[in-house]
């Protein structure tokens, strides 16, 4: 009983300190802050799969997010920023990420998750309509004749394909069970 107390008050405080405001910053650093925290998320891709770097470089475009997730026993939920940038123009659009999960289970989890769009109208359609995803993908090293270019990566929709990463490195398997990805109009 006393476990069990304890790890609720333990939850309990994560959640105060993930709720708590921050100091308050301004446009330009928020916008660096999260542009840093997208470039370290292509750091940690290119070093787990090196074959990613010129699937992006070749793509019309990538989004990364850098994400955190808290599980406690029936109910969970996620949110997180990053960037959607377009590879023709260089454009930079801020977006954010919200995520609610059910079933059983407990803890705290960060991860990252990096979208290449094949095509300018996937790309277009991701930043501007926004997407919603509900589901589970396997990761899988060959998918048709796109898989070695896209190894490690999963195909979410046509001409999107999703990596995610742990801190543990590439996830096997790719969740984003009530996912919604849409723009940032604070930083836009």
């Amino acid at each position: 009983m006393n476990k069990l107390i304890s790890a609720m008050m333990t939850v309990f405080a994560l959640i105060l300190m993930i709720a708590a405001p921050s100091p308050a910053k301004t446009k330009e650093q928020k916008r660096a802050e999260v542009r840093t925290a997208a470039e370290q998320t292509l750091a940690r891709l290119y070093k787990a799969r090196p074959s990613a770097r010129a699937s992006i470089k070749a793509a019309a475009g990538y989004a990364a997010f850098s994400n955190f997730g808290m599980k406690i026993l029936l109910a969970g939920g996620g949110k997180g920023q990053g960037i959607a940038f377009d590879n023709a123009t260089k454009k930079v659009t801020y977006m954010k990420m919200l995520e609610v999960q059910a079933g059983l289970g407990m803890g705290v989890k960060k991860f990252r998750t990096i979208f290449v769009f094949e095509t300018k109208d996937a790309m277009n359609h991701f930043v501007n309509n926004g997407w919603e995803f509900g589901g589970q993908a396997t990761a899988a090293a060959k998918t048709g004749d796109k898989g070695g270019a896209y190894q490690g990566a999963t195909a979410v929709m046509p001409g999107v394909w999703m990596y995610q990463l742990t801190d543990k490195g590439l996830a096997l398997e790719l969740t984003g069970k009530g996912t919604k990805y849409y723009k940032d109009d604070d930083l836009n």
